[in-house]
């Protein structure tokens, strides 16, 4: 794998994990009444669980992807 795929390959797996961690933190803002600051709602969502589930659905993800980018 070239550099430049190595990057791209970074950069998608990062945004996949970007969404799902931004959806964590809408979703806690919304459902918690007792995350009234970012600080609060971080510190509930940045875990090492959500961090497992988030890079392996980022992974998961990624191939997906990659797939259905071979199939068109």
């Amino acid at each position: 794998m070239s550099h430049l795929a190595k990057k791209i390959v970074g950069a998608e797996v990062g945004f996949i994990f970007f969404l799902f961690y931004r959806n964590l933190l809408m979703g806690q803002f919304t459902r918690s009444q007792h995350a009234s600051s970012l600080l609060t709602a971080l510190s509930d969502v940045f875990t090492p669980t959500n961090a497992l589930i988030g890079l392996v659905g980022a992974t998961v993800g990624y191939f997906y992807i990659e797939e259905m980018r071979k199939r068109l």
